[in-house]
């Protein structure tokens, strides 16, 4: 049984978690996942099923505030203690249900393992990072929290040496911890010809769902198809960013470097900091809203460098590692878990 309090798309704990429920039900395992993903259907989840509790008052916990349709988005820190044992035993009932299982699998040390030690079973949490330096850190009450949680997880896994490092700094010393880096799904990035991805990519894009407007900023931006097609009617040198559009990720900084250079970017992906970004953006620039892996296997290919100029500490950097599996070099800050995809490429 896995657990993942949120979506199944759009950011690295979600997308992480839907290709781990692919590749252990693809590997003979009976996978349940359980998070808020309302339209699972969208995505290739192997032979798993999806549940989806019912949070109290509709309150999610978030480390970085986002909107979730139909539930009233809070940061973890917000949260009282009442709101919070009570979010964690909703997960934890809807968990109960489906044991017996050979293992809960739960995201985040907080919330994921509270909720997976509340169960009674036999778990496993894994540390994503967010959860330390958004809600964790400097707050004794969490990180008090989440010590006793991992005290009785058979395993705590974590994505990199710096995350490794993060977790003894934020809670002490754990035990059972094993570095697994959370891996690029080689199948579906890799290198591709240029008029062969550039007809993959339109055909994906004018395969997307209707968002007028733009209103839904988890969709990908209305038009996107004819656009890319004007886009890369020309051999400018491109720059692609793709990740969650906040000021955290540093794409102001890219747009200060691109100053005066023969070079555009495009920037992929949504948050409250794209209005921001628009409006320093150099010439040329193109948005496209948040794509999934089915537009940017055929997208990488298009572009001549991958940016991932993050000014805040990252777990791992899965964008670095899938750009490179496409062909596309990573150019990355040089701390956290990007300096280690840096070192591995």
């Amino acid at each position: 049984v896995l657990w993942h309090g949120y979506l199944l798309g759009g950011t690295g704990s979600n997308v992480y978690t839907r290709a781990v429920a692919r590749e252990w039900s693809r590997a003979g395992h009976d996978v349940t996942i359980v998070c808020q993903e309302r339209q699972p259907e969208l995505y290739d989840l192997g032979s798993a099923c999806v549940v989806v509790p019912e949070l109290p008052d509709g309150l999610l916990p978030v480390f970085v505030l986002d909107r979730y349709e139909g539930l009233d988005a809070r940061l973890l820190t917000d949260f009282t203690l009442e709101q919070r044992a009570r979010y964690v035993e909703a997960n934890a009932a809807a968990l109960r249900e489906l044991l017996p299982a050979d293992l809960v699998f739960a995201n985040h040390v907080v919330l994921g393992g509270p909720v997976a030690a509340a169960t009674g079973g036999r778990y496993a949490v894994y540390a994503h990072g967010s959860e330390h330096e958004y809600s964790m850190r400097g707050n004794p009450e969490l990180e008090r929290w989440g010590r006793e949680s991992l005290a009785g997880a058979h395993a705590v896994f974590v994505g990199s040496g710096h995350i490794r490092g993060v977790l003894e700094d934020v809670v002490g010393h754990v035990d059972r911890v094993h570095e697994v880096p959370p891996g690029v799904d080689v199948e579906r990035f890799r290198p591709e010809r240029r008029d062969a991805a550039l007809a993959a990519l339109l055909e994906e894009a004018r395969a997307d769902p209707p968002n007028p407007g733009n209103r839904e900023e988890r969709l990908p931006d209305e038009g996107n198809a004819a656009r890319f097609e004007e886009f890369f009617d020309t051999a400018t040198p491109t720059v692609i960013y793709f990740g969650k559009l906040i000021e955290n990720k540093g794409v102001q900084v890219l747009f200060e470097a691109l100053q005066g250079l023969d070079a555009r970017a495009v920037v992929v992906g949504f948050g409250d900091y794209r209005e921001t970004l628009e409006a320093e953006a150099p010439p040329g620039t193109l948005f496209t809203g948040p794509l999934e892996h089915r537009h940017l296997a055929h997208l990488l290919p298009l572009c001549d460098v991958a940016a991932v100029p993050s000014i805040f500490p990252e777990a791992f950097g899965m964008v670095a590692a899938e750009a490179a599996a496409a062909g596309v070099p990573p150019v990355v800050a040089e701390h956290s878990g990007l300096a280690e995809v840096a070192a591995g490429l």
